[in-house]
């Protein structure tokens, strides 16, 4: 992977089209939240893999940069959990294609929008087929990539061009006042920060696969820097433009996006983009579980070589070369959860336990990147390594403040969604699946380490 392959993947797995609904469902105070989470959590993320990423370069990234500030045990749960985190993403991120595909179809797949069997199939057959295609090899899989990254921004763009010519012709669904731009401090109104935070995720990704990218030391930090810019803009500018077509009331999680695009195209007559912005929401969303799937891949093959999971997990295939026993095991469990998800709730609901579930997880790990920022600003740099403008102080600073946002995020994360009929179900599901993922991790690490300890003694 070049350089503009990897500001490509970056963007496709940085940016994800749902959250700017959930933004704009909850009014023009998201915009400063949106605001607030980039610099409290995306910055401190990213310089922390600039300097990371340029002092370890090898791939596997945070499996990587934990296991050497921290040791075997903190290296292998901060990749296990990361791996994990991506068995509810996987089902959340297809629901939201399915959705949004529906769109294409109009009043004709309407009726689908409820249909649990809908959603669950297919969330597995588009899991199987991505699969497949990064089996056969990342060569094939980054077009997926590319392509959904085109398909990531496209609509924004769509969005923000229509809603400014809207608001010139018809004037602002909502209004934008200082009153309203202050965000609001009640339970129901600050529970989606999680989700804001949950949404400038995904920076480390490309460190996972470092030996499959050109002059990873310098490709790697010039990529997350550009592809930032461009995920930031995507995120403000698209929640601004929803909230000129849509009022936010009339805002849903799972279809926002497209009924802000399909309202505003009807009021100025551009119908034929209706069904190419769902169509290019749903590819992106493939892209962006392809990318997903095709970097956390190599976390258990890495853990695979170190003799923490079976040593199948570190075998590639004969033919394409791929870490293809990780990419299958991934494949089953994110059909599991697919079917976990699901049991006993409504597809809003579900979707619901997915997103917890999937930031929870997924954001353990970013515990242990920005306590190895903290550590390895004692270490010496040499001239290759990229620091953090101003030193050890900042690099400290943006290490604690990213771990504080982090731990407040989780937090959040626990709390079920104030529509949740039945909320005792869905703490349960979110806490109990996410205590089975951890007790499972350890149970595998001190079962792989035993193991290898007696091969050594062996030896």
């Amino acid at each position: 992977m070049g350089f503009a392959d990897l500001v490509m993947f970056y963007v496709v797995t940085g940016i994800s089209l749902r959250w700017i609904a959930t933004a704009a469902a909850a009014g023009p105070s998201s915009i400063v939240i949106w605001i607030g989470v980039w610099l409290c959590f995306y910055v401190p993320l990213a310089l922390s893999v600039l300097e990371l990423s340029s002092r370890y370069p090898q791939e596997g990234g945070l499996y990587v940069w934990s296991k050497r500030a921290f040791g075997d045990f903190s290296g292998f749960m901060s990749g296990w959990t990361y791996w994990t985190s991506n068995l509810p993403y996987f089902p959340a991120v297809l629901y939201f294609a399915a959705s949004n595909l529906l769109f294409v179809g109009g009043s004709r797949w309407a009726h689908l929008s409820n249909s649990k069997s809908y959603y669950m199939w297919f969330s597995i057959l588009a899991l199987a087929g991505i699969t497949v295609m990064n089996v056969v090899g990342l060569n094939i899989g980054k077009w997926l990539h590319n392509i959904g990254s085109f398909g990531m921004w496209m609509p924004v763009v769509i969005l923000v061009v229509m809603g400014v010519y809207a608001w010139k012709s018809f004037g602002s669904a909502t209004s934008f006042t200082i009153e309203k731009l202050i965000p609001s401090t009640h339970l129901k109104d600050i529970l989606f920060w999680a989700t804001l935070s949950y949404a400038f995720g995904g920076c480390e990704t490309g460190s996972f696969m470092a030996d499959e990218i050109k002059d990873s030391r310098r490709t790697i930090p010039r990529a997350v820097l550009f592809a930032g810019l461009i995920v930031t803009f995507c995120y403000i500018g698209g929640t601004i433009a929803v909230l000129l077509a849509l009022p936010s009331s009339e805002v849903s999680d799972l279809q926002g996006l497209m009924q802000a695009i399909s309202k505003t195209a009807l009021r100025v007559g551009w119908f034929s983009v209706i069904p190419v912005s769902a169509l290019l929401i749903a590819v992106s969303n493939l892209g962006a579980a392809g990318g997903f799937l095709s970097s956390v891949a190599r976390l258990p093959f890495v853990a695979g070589l170190d003799r923490f999971l079976p040593p199948s997990f570190g075998k590639l295939h004969p033919r394409w070369g791929t870490p293809y026993v990780s990419l299958y095991v991934q494949l089953l469990a994110g059909i599991l959860f697919v079917f976990l998800g699901q049991a006993g709730t409504s597809v809003k609901g579900a979707y619901d336990v997915l997103v917890s579930m999937g930031i929870i997880t997924y954001f353990i790990p970013y515990l242990y990147v920005f306590a190895s920022m903290f550590k390895v600003q004692k270490e010496p740099a040499g001239p290759e390594v990229i620091r953090v403008p101003g030193g050890k102080p900042v690099g400290r600073f943006i290490a604690c403040v990213g771990f504080a946002t982090t731990s407040f995020t989780i937090a959040l994360s626990l709390v079920p969604s104030p529509d949740e009929a039945n909320k005792l179900l869905a703490v349960i599901k979110v806490v109990g699946l996410s205590g089975v993922l951890l007790g499972t991790g350890w149970l595998l690490y001190f079962l792989g380490n035993r193991k290898r300890n007696a091969s050594a003694s062996t030896v």
